[in-house]
């Protein structure tokens, strides 16, 4: 059976390949045409140097070789469905010259337009055989042709695989990104490059934050001068809410404050009696007070206090004093106060 449809390359096309063969060069096939074959079906002529009748010329798509014959080209152009009005009986390939180079007829198909009522998208490809493919290539302009689904796919696969390698080396880094900084470094990078006082300095911090914290005994000392209080400490300067019989205050509540102190004693046989504050004076004493009355005992004795100087001389001691109750032993009982600091 004879063949009706069927591709060759030109006279013009022939030669043209062989010239690039011989020279190692490359011949650019950029264009691919459609015609209707001046109405009927054309036979492909090796002398043509044009379509019998050309209704469409638009770059290529795609030319590749054909995977399972190294010896043929694909070319390949898709037609979008807003472009038709007329028939596909012939295929031309042209190169960036405009030298058409390949002529092929096809069955015939007509591509319709949509405001004829129907639209679809064409895709037309060519095979040509070629004693050498790698003197033919594809020069196009992406930005106006059309991909076809097998094209977008390869591309996909090609991309994400590519993607997929670019991911995991990034995974894979110790430091990706040598630019930020790494939670999990806690700012190490900052303080081994040196900057920690510039980090500070951009905060508003400055020397505050070089600052360590006081304890409660630091606290209490009242001396320390580049120390911050914690609030564990600062709360312990102010947890004296409930006083005893035998108590003190300290005004206002902080290191260097007023301390008062007072306790309740009872007059002893001996006379003297110690009285050893609930606190030391950490400065020194100020003055001390007594007042006494008797504890339901009958009498008309009149008990007094008076302050021993001789077991209490100056200076006065910053942990107790001595007094003296005159009265019945145990018949009294003495309330006494210490101011100091």
């Amino acid at each position: 059976m004879t063949t009706k449809y069927f591709a060759l390359l030109t006279s013009q096309g022939a030669a043209r390949l062989a010239n690039a063969a011989a020279l190692g060069t490359k011949l650019q096939i950029t264009d691919m045409a459609v015609g209707d074959g001046g109405g009927t079906l054309p036979t492909p002529d090796a002398a043509q140097t044009k379509l019998a009748g050309e209704k469409r010329r638009a770059p290529l798509n795609a030319l590749t070789v054909d995977a399972a014959n190294s010896s043929q080209i694909i070319a390949e152009q898709i037609i979008p469905e807003s472009e038709g009005g007329f028939w596909i009986r012939e295929i031309g390939l042209f190169d960036a010259d405009g030298v058409l180079i390949a002529v092929a007829n096809c069955a015939e198909t007509y591509k319709p337009q949509l405001q004829e009522g129907s639209g679809r998208t064409q895709t037309v490809r060519m095979i040509i055989i070629v004693n050498s493919t790698s003197a033919v290539t594809l020069k196009i302009d992406p930005s106006v042709v059309l991909a076809t689904r097998q094209y977008v796919d390869n591309a996909v696969i090609e991309v994400k695989s590519y993607t997929d390698r670019a991911l995991a080396a990034h995974l894979a880094a110790a430091s990706p990104h040598g630019q930020y900084l790494q939670i999990i470094n806690a700012l190490a990078e900052i303080k081994d490059a040196g900057l920690a006082g510039t980090a500070l300095d951009n905060l508003g911090l400055k020397d505050a934050a070089k600052l360590g914290v006081a304890t409660p005994a630091q606290m209490v000392a009242g001396t320390a001068t580049n120390l911050l209080p914690s609030v564990a400490a600062v709360m312990g300067l102010f947890k004296k809410g409930t006083f005893s019989e035998s108590d003190y205050v300290r005004i206002p509540d902080v290191p260097g404050g007023l301390i008062v102190q007072w306790a309740r004693i009872k007059s002893g046989s001996a006379g003297n009696y110690a009285w050893t504050y609930p606190t030391p004076f950490p400065g020194g004493r100020v003055a001390a007070w007594g007042m006494c009355h008797r504890t339901n005992v009958s009498g008309t004795d009149t008990p007094t206090i008076s302050f021993d100087d001789v077991t209490d001389p100056t200076p006065k001691t910053l942990t107790n004093f001595n007094l003296r109750v005159n009265g019945v032993a145990g018949a009294y009982s003495g309330f006494v106060i210490a101011l100091g600091y």
